[in-house]
């Protein structure tokens, strides 16, 4: 019942409601809830809409987006309360949301562009192999995954047979299947940033790994307040948010995944000009 009053009361609002400046986009089991909690105790950095919620994301651009634009702005600050702070501050605050999704997902890039051509967008990156397990364990978690993981991925050519041609053709259907069953081809990351390329500059991108993320929070949250364009803030909280524990890895299939994601690491490490450690 509270969640129905205030967001009718956002959507009423919604026409001075300021959308995002940033987004975090990815990847999945990658660390973005973490950066997003940490970006959020930065004193110029809006929650979303009620706060009280703790909301990331209204997850617009795929599973919601038959519900509308007035929707989503409804989800975001008001011009006046940025008004106010920047006086009480000194400084412009920011509005955003993260959305893991966002990068994997064939039609956000154009969509999110369409209304935000001026967006930051920052990206984290995790060794896709680590990353791949971590996403089987949070499917079978969410009661979605009833296979093994070996034998997950051996169904997920099948799973996602045709699914991005369909969302193509249809543009409101939602593929559980590419969100949930993706464990291998969500670790190939350089097609989904050159499918965002497509749509906003290189300058526009801030891409991190998890890794050098998680092994100094402060010094991450820095290099994303600078590229954001906000004064630095210190960390009250360094928390690891959404940490998933999981028994070993079978050998057999960490060295296929290893082997199989070598050369995409390697091209991805070539396009970025920086290399994060993983197997290449």
């Amino acid at each position: 019942m509270a969640n129905s009053v205030t967001r009718t009361y956002g959507m009423r609002t919604a026409d001075q409601r300021h959308l995002p400046d940033f987004m975090v986009i990815g990847t999945k089991r990658g660390g973005t809830t973490s950066l997003w909690n940490y970006l959020i105790q930065h004193p110029l950095v809006m929650p979303m809409f009620p706060a009280s919620r703790g909301l990331k994301s209204p997850w617009y651009f795929y599973v919601n987006y038959a519900k509308g634009d007035v929707w989503y702005r409804s989800h975001f600050a008001t011009e006046g309360e940025l008004d106010r702070l920047e006086q009480k501050a000194g400084s412009r605050p920011l509005t955003g949301e993260a959305c893991p999704y966002y990068m994997y997902y064939p039609l956000a890039a154009e969509r999110i562009h369409e209304r935000m051509p001026d967006l930051k967008v920052v990206v984290v990156l995790r060794d896709p192999v680590k990353r791949a397990y971590s996403h089987y364990w949070e499917a079978v978690g969410k009661g979605v995954e009833d296979l093994g993981f070996e034998e997950a991925l051996a169904a997920e050519p099948e799973r996602l047979r045709g699914e991005v041609e369909r969302m193509r053709a249809e543009p409101l259907y939602y593929s559980e299947a590419h969100d949930f069953h993706s464990y291998r081809d969500r670790g190939v990351y350089l097609p989904q940033l050159e499918q965002w390329r497509e749509y906003y500059p290189r300058e526009n991108f801030l891409i991190m790994s998890a890794e050098e993320m998680y092994a100094d929070e402060q010094a991450a949250l820095d290099r994303a307040c600078g590229f954001l364009g906000l004064p630095p803030h210190r960390l009250r909280s360094a928390e690891r948010h959404n940490h998933l524990p999981a028994p070993p890895m079978d050998a057999a299939v960490k060295q296929e995944l290893t082997e199989f994601y070598r050369p995409h690491n390697r091209e991805l490490f070539e396009w970025l000009g920086v290399d994060f450690g993983w197997p290449s």
